[in-house]
This record gives C-alpha cells, structure tokens and sequence, in this order.
C-alpha cells in the first residue's frame, strides 16, 4: 500500500500471507513427502500379493510421486516465481537498470495481468485519455475506511498523476494549471521513468546506485511514495521476494537491450 499523499496500491488477497506461508510450506511439503515414503513401504508390501492389488498400489505411488513432483516445487517457490502474468512494460526504449526497477515496482503494487487498466481493488478501467479518478473504499492498510484512486500500473492517485504528468508527460504543457493527460499505458511508462531518473526528484542518481548494486538503498528511497516496497507503512505477499524479482527482470532488460 502507498503512501495517502502519493498512490495506494491494490490489497494482498492474504495480508498475514507473509508471515504464515513459510510454515504452511514446510508444513505442505512435510506432508506430502511423508505421505510419499507411505506409498513406497505399501508397495513394497503389496508386491507380495496379486497383480490386482499390486496395480492399485503401483496408482498410488505414482499419484503421490506426482504431486511430489509438481506441487512441492510450485509450494516451496515463492508467489513471484509460480506466477506467469508479468508483462512487459509497454515503453520499448530507457536504461534496462530503470526499467528492471519499474517492473519490480509494479510487482509489488499491480501484479496483475492487465496492470496498465488495473484499479484499486482489482477492477479495470478501458479508457486511455484521462486517469480514471475513482475513489475506491480502502478494505486493508492502515488507511482502512478512507476511499483511493489509485489506478494503473504505478497506481497513481489523481492528483498525484497530474503533478508528475505536468512534469514529465510526453505531452506535458507545464502552463497550464489542469491539464487532462492521456493515461495510455506508453505514457503511464514514460512518467515514471522520466521521474526516477530526475535525480533532483530523489536526491540520488537511482540508476548510479543501482549499478552499483544498491537495490535496497533505492527502495527504502522509494518506500516513501511506494509504500509495498518493504520498508514503508505496509507490505504485501510479494514484498519480500522483489529483490529476487529485479534480478530476474534486470537480465531479461539487459538481454533485450543487446
């Protein structure tokens, strides 16, 4: 969840998700493992008997050998790593270092298949030319019982949006008070980036740091207006794995920008 004053992001389905799920893992993966060594001393058992009895016990086996094999790997990978709907960001051009940070961003607070029309709350918005500016009744956080319109892929409040979209929008018309930015998912990408490179906006060269291996100096930087990256008021399920998830998108940015 983001700070009140910048963005709020879409509530973990589990809020005590992080805390309980590396016992229910052992816990699952204890389970299926013994039930494993069950199945082989009853075969064994049951080579002595007729075939009928031996093909029941030979099922199974392999049924538990099966779920050995596929759902113990998926329980004991964290949820960053079992999940397939980490799209692309829509920009095609920037620095694979930024661009590996604003994937992780938008883990942590839109992992969803269709970030860019993602609303607080998981509904979706269809129309580009304008933020949506929904007030959405806040379910979790310490925010609870106050209403956000946090919407897209960085979950930009409106008022947020339009102060950074006068500043760096493609189409930014700095002299006008209000102008409507087009809220596309091309130029939610292009805000954010051109925010996290303005050094003078974070009193850091983020891209400096990150270069220098300094992923946890960024994010508590950053933890103040993205509050789910691990050191803000809240966190979510997949706060804790975002370290490994830059990872994984820093390699995939620098694959592409060869």
């Amino acid at each position: 969840m983001t700070h009140s004053k910048s963005f709020k992001s879409t509530p973990p389905s589990f809020p005590d998700e992080s805390a309980t799920r590396p016992l229910l893992i052992r816990l699952g993966a204890a389970v299926f493992r013994q039930s494993g060594k069950i199945a082989v001393a009853s075969f064994r058992q049951f080579q002595s008997l007729g075939l009928r009895n031996q093909a029941i016990a030979g099922g199974l086996l392999g049924s538990v050998l099966l779920l050995q094999f596929s759902i113990i790997p998926s329980l004991e990978r964290p949820p960053s790593v079992s999940r397939s709907a980490y799209p692309p960001l829509a920009m095609n051009s920037g620095d694979p270092y930024i661009r590996a940070l604003m994937r992780t961003i938008s883990v942590s607070e839109s992992n969803d298949v269709n970030p860019y029309g993602l609303l607080y709350g998981g509904a979706y918005f269809s129309e580009w030319e304008k933020h949506p500016d929904r007030c959405i009744p806040i379910v979790a956080g310490p925010n609870v019982g106050d209403c956000t319109t946090a919407a897209g892929r960085y979950q930009f409040i409106t008022t947020t949006w339009q102060e950074k979209a006068q500043q760096y929008h493609p189409n930014s018309q700095s002299w006008l008070f209000w102008q409507q930015y087009t809220f596309d998912p091309e130029s939610q990408d292009r805000v954010v980036y051109r925010w996290l490179v303005d050094t003078e906006a974070w009193n850091m060269d983020i891209r400096a740091q990150l270069k220098a291996g300094r992923l946890r100096d960024v994010l508590k930087t950053l933890s103040g207006t993205w509050t789910s990256l691990g050191y803000g008021i809240e966190t979510n399920d997949m706060t804790p794995y975002l370290s490994e998830m830059y990872q994984k998108f820093l390699k995939e940015e620098k694959a592409k920008a060869v």
